[in-house]
């Protein structure tokens, strides 16, 4: 008789990020369909006040090459613009445009949604035993 064999707990957990961050992205597709899997490194990494690509880039874990084209796309969709750094005229910074800050707004009520149906499934003590764990999971790793 063959052994079944679990899963292991990193396939899970990338299995379970790839369908929590599905629901996040058809909020953001029936936003814009234009918005790409890969625009969530860019809004997931922003900094509150502008960021410079290449900070944006390191948060990410990507070449500044990479983040680049994604910047790049999304200004040209009309969510992000570069501004002069206040602390370094020859920088610059990336911000939110108002469409970018309303995609946010829509991508946190995702989030918000998510949250919720955690929370139905596990219970709300499941969902903050959950959340402990994976805050500890962060912190050693």
């Amino acid at each position: 008789m063959a052994a079944t064999h679990s899963p292991h707990v990193v396939a899970l957990l990338y299995e379970a990020y790839l369908r929590l961050q599905d629901v996040v992205l058809e909020a953001g597709r029936a936003y814009d369909a234009g918005i790409r899997p890969a625009h969530s490194a860019v809004f997931f990494h922003m900094e509150h006040g502008g960021i410079r690509l290449s900070r944006l880039a390191e948060k990410a874990q990507m070449t500044a090459q990479a983040m680049g084209a994604l910047v790049d796309d999304l200004e040209n969709l009309g969510y992000l613009r570069r501004v002069p750094d206040p602390a370094d005229r020859r920088a610059k910074l990336i911000i939110f445009t108002e469409r970018g800050d309303e995609a946010l707004k829509i991508g946190y009520t995702a989030i918000d949604e998510v949250e919720r149906r955690l929370a139905a499934l596990l219970g709300e003590d499941g969902l903050a035993e959950l959340n402990a764990t994976l805050s500890r999971v962060i912190r050693q790793f």
